[in-house]
């Protein structure tokens, strides 16, 4: 280690030591870990006591974990090593600058620019959905009637939030100042509710929402809900994903329908030709007995021995899977977190937007499709079936 690099870290430990730290930056990534971008440290207080909340920012997302400040140090350093280049370190005494150039080292130091220290832990953030005169929030028991977020129910206000963050960019591209919109499987109505909020009131559309639910007693609540919030929009009707009989609708919206439903939920936002489908799968069953009836010999096998193995591969395969149809369906895909692991493990968010996409590129994605269906001797895929393309030749 270099003296520039001795003389950083020392600064950083003496913040920390001595209450002065404010945040670090760490910057230009070349390591192996694909899509990391940069890593944003800031105190935070816990229940455990006084930490430092390390985040992980991606291309597509932000991955957040705690550490305790005693261990932090080393883990700064230990992800400096692995391929952060810069290092910005801003404490209320000065601000300190450190930069890997070739085979040199360069340490700057200046005036601070701020001597404020703050450790809200995500409690100030400004949020899309302000849960203030907002009655459907009451009516939920997110918040009480003077808009301040019940404490059992914080989580639930964050992924609310999360939810309309991530659709947010997304909806934008939709042009149209009229936006149909199909919830499969909207349960409460949670998420419907604030997307419909945030469609008519922030983003000045007329929308016009369907929660499409099984249970009588959701639908029934949920249409309560929405007359007393004077949301004229907005209804819900009683059906299930397979049956609904889909129209004109921009959006297709279905989280964490379980197992095939999913499909059929992706199949009838193709069959309306929606502009964006957003789906979060839950339960992969259909691909997982597949997997474990063939019993594939193939690279991946030494980890199929394994139950929890077989299970988060059922799932990024079927998942992988559906992307790929999606893609010959004519659909630019990607998938996401969709909320924190700590708070779920069903957490990824698959994101289709409607394309010219060319037929070569479609013919492709059903290539990779049958390729990786021969690789993990799968018969069929449940979504292939829907779209009928089991006979279909790949040019």
């Amino acid at each position: 280690m270099n003296d520039q690099a001795v003389q950083f870290y020392n600064a950083l430990n003496a913040s920390l030591a001595d209450g002065s730290f404010i945040k670090l930056s760490l910057g230009n990534y070349k390591g192996p870990n694909e899509g990391l971008k940069n890593l944003y440290v800031k105190k935070v207080l816990l229940k455990s006591g006084e930490n430092l909340s390390f985040i992980y920012r991606y291309q597509t997302k932000d991955i957040t974990k705690n550490h305790f400040v005693a261990e932090s140090v080393a883990k700064i350093k230990q992800e400096i090593e692995a391929g952060f280049h810069s290092a910005n370190l801003f404490t209320t005494e000065f601000d300190l600058s450190f930069e890997k150039k070739n085979a040199r080292s360069f340490l700057k130091k200046g005036a601070p620019t701020s001597s404020s220290i703050s450790m809200q832990h995500d409690k100030d953030k400004k949020r899309l959905i302000n849960p203030k005169d907002k009655l459907y929030l009451y009516d939920l028991n997110i918040a009480d009637q003077k808009g301040n977020v019940h404490k059992n129910a914080q989580d639930k206000f964050r992924q609310i939030n999360r939810y309309i963050e991530l659709l947010d960019p997304l909806i934008r591209q939709i042009s149209k100042p009229e936006i149909n919109v199909a919830d499969m499987g909207s349960g409460k109505g949670y998420l419907t509710f604030a997307l419909y909020d945030y469609l008519s009131s922030v983003m000045g559309k007329t929308a016009y929402i369907t929660g499409v639910e099984y249970r009588q007693d959701m639908v029934d609540l949920c249409n309560k809900i929405a007359k007393n919030s004077n949301f004229s929009g907005l209804s819900f009707i009683r059906s299930d994903i397979a049956s609904y009989e889909t129209t004109s609708i921009d959006i297709l919206i279905a989280l964490h329908a379980c197992d095939t439903a999913t499909d059929d939920a992706i199949y009838k936002g193709i069959e309306a030709n929606a502009g964006l489908i957003v789906v979060a799968p839950c339960c992969h069953k259909q691909i997982r007995r597949e997997l474990e009836q063939s019993k594939q010999k193939n690279d991946l096998e030494f980890l199929t021995g394994y139950g929890i193995f077989m299970e988060r591969q059922a799932e990024m395969v079927t998942d992988g899977l559906r992307a790929l149809l999606l893609n010959y369906a004519g659909y630019e895909t990607k998938v996401i977190e969709f909320i924190s692991s700590e708070h779920t493990a069903k957490n990824i968010m698959i994101v289709a937007i409607k394309s010219d996409m060319p037929e070569k590129k479609k013919r492709e994605a059903l290539g990779k499709f049958r390729a990786a269906k021969k690789f993990f001797g799968i018969q069929s895929h449940y979504l292939e079936k829907l779209l009928k393309i089991n006979n279909e030749v790949v040019c």
